[in-house]
């Protein structure tokens, strides 16, 4: 699969795109010292998400948000959200494709309005219609956001899914690799439920593991090696699972 560029004034991204993640976590401040260390992220509150939420920033651009769970039954997760312009109009087609609305379209102040949706299978993904907030400020370098890999029971049904949901972004002129899937058993065990796993871009996939571990995060799989890069799994010191990524060349 592949993903388009951001549009061509570089204001924002097109249906399809992946355009933001967020951590949801038990301790944000934990969070702020892990993913500030291994990332060399910043922090900013923003009270007007309602939701406790900072934003990470990376050289001074917006890159991700981590948010404070406010029940402790939710999982521990990061969270892709895909960029469209009709955020109601794409959640009745995800219904009618299969997929279900698990929380329907709420505005976020007047950064824009989000949902949280799930494909067939049931690996949770999120919406974002952009008010002021576009989404990434900066992407595809190193502390940054860099792919989206669905890992999925039935690789062709998530085929037919995502193909025809977001067409034009993964087959579109001047499409670039952003978004892959793979079966869940190539890397997670045969019973670990479909999911999307966030990968974070680094310059030494290898080097970076050390940091996880003295921050107490762990290894969930060591490096191997991918069409877009070499990718290790980890998770953070709170259990939220995320991959660090080596690109390859694009």
């Amino acid at each position: 699969m592949a993903e388009n560029r951001a549009s061509a004034d570089g204001t924002g991204y097109g249906e399809g795109v992946p355009c933001w993640v967020d951590a949801r976590l038990p301790d944000v401040a934990a969070g702020k010292r892990f993913y500030g260390e291994l990332f060399g992220w910043t922090f900013q509150d923003r009270p007007d998400a309602h939701d406790g939420s900072v934003w990470a920033h990376h050289k001074g651009r917006p890159v991700a948000a981590l948010a404070r769970k406010t029940d402790g039954r939710m999982p521990t997760v990061w969270t892709v959200y895909f960029a469209t312009p009709d955020i109601e109009g794409l959640a009745d087609r995800i219904w009618a494709a299969g997929g279900q609305v698990v929380t329907a379209p709420v505005p976020v102040g007047e950064l824009g309005t989000s949902a949280l949706v799930t494909d067939p299978e049931g690996a949770v993904f999120g919406l974002w219609e952009p008010g002021s907030h576009p989404g990434f400020g900066a992407r595809h370098e190193p502390g940054t956001f860099a792919w989206a890999e669905l890992y999925a029971r039935d690789t062709e049904a998530a085929n037919t899914f995502y193909g025809g949901l977001f067409h034009d972004a993964l087959f579109g002129a001047g499409a670039h690799p952003d978004f892959g899937r793979a079966a869940v058993f190539d890397v997670f065990p045969a019973e670990m439920p479909p999911h999307f796993l966030v990968h974070f871009a680094v310059e030494d996939c290898e080097s970076m593991l050390g940091t996880v571990a003295r921050l107490g995060g762990r290894v969930q799989a060591p490096p191997f090696e991918t069409s877009y890069g070499k990718v290790a799994v980890v998770t953070d010191n709170q259990g939220a699972s995320f991959a660090i990524l080596e690109p390859s060349e694009r």
